[in-house]
């Protein structure tokens, strides 16, 4: 299945019913009176968050959002009968952008909604009309025209840690070692072609959401390779964990953790100034002699970091107990 993480979607609310011109006519009444009842309310279109959905398929392969229309009142005070709702189900973390790109609803919960088109009000009968004055209304109301236009619906995965970096540098391995998720590690960059969530649990803690990023490269910021299209699924973790490759051969740890900065910084401020933990990977591939230089060459620049390998698990517990005790006082804070 393919990762649709926006679409746009054409929507259109049931019309209301109109409402009905009718006057009572039965044996032995003579001066029977209006009867006519109301139309029934057209439709709504409906999108509800889901912990079941992953990406924005369904509306992707719609692309139109039609309600039905309702039915007219009748006679002997009978009501039109109400449209049956379109409710389309998202993931949670749907984002709902009119066309000129503001932000409608921020569907951020399980069980959330939004209505994206209401459905027009059913128009009311002529019995609603008399009076001591008007005891014969010859007139109802018609029903209401249901809302249409186009909506921008956008998905930013919900996740409390976002592991960024370079292509190659082990954040689906990582993922994979220290959560349920298991994606696809192979010796190749861009791997993961899509975020990837993971669930961590730990034994003293509450657990957290780990989201792997597709790998950055220069000039994402600016829609280069897979581009801002997957740098905006970090907005919402709370930190990020940037992994630099130990053993690259083309790039130094300074050169790769400033290529990643430089990305960052140029998407904004909602994500340049999170908190992030910088962690060395592949340390297993190193020589001890090696392992010293990279450790000082890191401590020159003083930066908190963890030095660890997805692979024989090295250094992972502690890294760990410290994303855990950093998610848990933003959620103090936030909560």
């Amino acid at each position: 299945m393919r990762f649709i993480d926006e679409v746009g979607i054409e929507v259109r609310a049931g019309n209301g019913g109109a409402g009905c011109v009718s006057f009572r006519r039965e044996k032995y009444i003579p001066k029977g009176g209006p009867d006519g009842g109301n139309g029934g309310r057209g439709g709504h279109v409906i999108l509800e968050a889901s912990t079941r959905k992953n990406t924005l398929q369904e509306l992707y392969l719609k692309k139109h959002l039609y309600a039905r229309n309702e039915q007219p009142g009748r006679g002997s005070d009978r009501n039109g009968k109400n449209g049956a709702d379109i409710v389309v189900e998202v993931p949670v973390g749907t984002l709902v952008r009119d066309e000129d790109g503001g932000t409608l609803a921020d569907l951020d919960r399980a069980g959330a909604q939004y209505v994206l088109a209401r459905g027009g009000q059913g128009g009311l009968g002529n019995a609603n009309f008399k009076s001591s004055t008007n005891r014969a209304p010859r007139y109802a109301q018609p029903g209401e025209v249901g809302e249409e236009g186009r909506r921008l619906i956008e998905l930013k995965v919900m996740a409390d840690v976002g592991l960024v970096g370079l292509p190659n540098a082990g954040k689906s391995t990582l993922l994979s070692v220290i959560s349920n998720a298991r994606p696809k590690v192979a010796d190749y960059p861009f791997t993961t072609l899509k975020p990837i969530l993971g669930e961590v649990f730990m034994d003293e803690a509450d657990g957290f959401v780990v989201a792997d990023i597709p790998g950055l490269i220069e000039g994402a910021h600016e829609g280069k390779g897979l581009g801002m299209r997957f740098l905006r699924h970090v907005e919402r973790t709370k930190i990020l964990l940037h992994l630099v490759d130990a053993a690259s051969l083309d790039a130094d740890i300074d050169t790769q953790r400033h290529e990643i900065e430089t990305e960052l910084k140029g998407y904004g401020d909602t994500v340049w100034h999170k908190p992030r933990i910088l962690v060395v990977n592949k340390m297993d591939a190193l020589t001890s002699d090696m392992q010293e230089e990279v450790r000082k060459q890191v401590s020159q620049t003083g930066l908190a970091a963890h030095f660890v390998s997805a692979v024989t698990s090295e250094g992972i517990p502690g890294l760990l107990r410290a994303v855990s005790e950093q998610v848990e006082s933003i959620r103090a804070v936030t909560a």
